[in-house]
């Protein structure tokens, strides 16, 4: 087994049952964190069962709480990564769930090569999916593994920065190098700093043997709101997404999700799938022109209105 130390830091917003099975699963590793964070949004909604429950079961469990109006898809991470005192810190969501307990142990042997600077888990959907949640989750995270670096920009575009904060680890002395996560991200901080460890010639490998389950069934207009923010996230650092569009993967997906309903004895859903599909692109395509936007057309497209407020205040 390796020697690195972990953190395992999760932002959590009122906490149920997913994050207790979550922090079960953690404490049955086979590589036991050496610590887990919690940085918790809305005390007055964090069950007090969770610290009794959890505290001994790890050398240090700690649970931070932060207002509501502060919470920030990087800063709040990064304050984490400040407090987490280990040589690799690994960012889950509280509705991840390690599919078996070799998580931990599977993501940080990629660390072995001195030049990845991060390693992200393969996404499973869960058995309540839609057809073309599946199907996505098969085209996002293959079965195969992989190591990504900057010689495989012409090859994989975009997706050579690809790297989910779900469940992904991150070498803290590179992460601090770099500068760590943006501040002030409406979203896609994983994939931000990703693209600036590709371009400093880190590397980040994929491991299809380390596995969650992580699937939504979202909506039309959920899939727009949230893909306005991706475009947000991509107007703001052109340093990083100009270049590498992100609309020939989208269209890759759409045909390979419309193929496989055909396989599968389902043509029907491709309607469906064409209107899903429609709204990705409507929200990608109106975040990445925000700017010319009126303010009150911006509120009702952004699933993040609370990111805009404090847009608003900084300013």
């Amino acid at each position: 087994m390796n020697t690195f130390t972990l953190t395992v830091l999760i932002p959590s917003y009122r906490p149920g049952k997913e994050l207790k099975e979550l922090l079960r699963r953690l404490s049955r590793q086979k590589k036991r964190p050496d610590r887990v964070l919690i940085l918790n949004t809305e005390e007055a909604y964090f069950p007090s069962g969770i610290i009794d429950e959890f505290r001994d079961r790890f050398p240090v469990f700690s649970v931070f709480h932060i207002e509501k109006s502060q919470f920030d898809h990087g800063g709040t991470r990064h304050l984490g990564m400040q407090f987490a005192n280990t040589d690799l810190v690994l960012c889950m969501t509280q509705d991840a769930l390690p599919k078996d307990c070799y998580l931990t142990e599977r993501l940080t042997d990629a660390f072995a090569d001195p030049e990845v600077a991060a390693a992200y888990g393969r996404q499973l959907a869960g058995k309540d999916s839609s057809m073309t949640e599946r199907y996505t989750r098969q085209f996002n995270y293959p079965d195969r593994s992989c190591i990504k670096s900057r010689n495989d920009l012409a090859g994989l575009g975009i997706r050579t920065f690809f790297c989910s904060d779900v469940c992904a680890a991150w070498r803290r002395e590179s992460y601090f190098a770099l500068g760590g996560f943006e501040r002030h991200v409406i979203f896609n901080e994983d994939m931000i700093l990703a693209g600036k460890l590709i371009q400093n010639g880190f590397k980040i490998a994929y491991c299809a043997d380390a596995e969650v389950w992580h699937s939504h069934n979202y909506s039309g207009m959920q899939q727009l709101r949230r893909n306005f923010d991706l475009g947000v996230s991509q107007a703001d650092h052109p340093e990083i997404f100009e270049g590498v569009p992100s609309e020939g993967e989208g269209l890759k997906l759409v045909k390979g999700t419309a193929g496989w309903l055909v396989r599968q004895g389902h043509p029907e859903k491709i309607l469906s799938l064409i209107v899903t599909s429609g709204c990705k692109y409507a929200g990608y395509f109106l975040g990445r022109r925000y700017r010319s936007l009126p303010g009150g057309l911006i509120r009702r497209l952004t699933a993040s209105p609370s990111w805009w407020e404090q847009k608003e205040n900084r300013n």
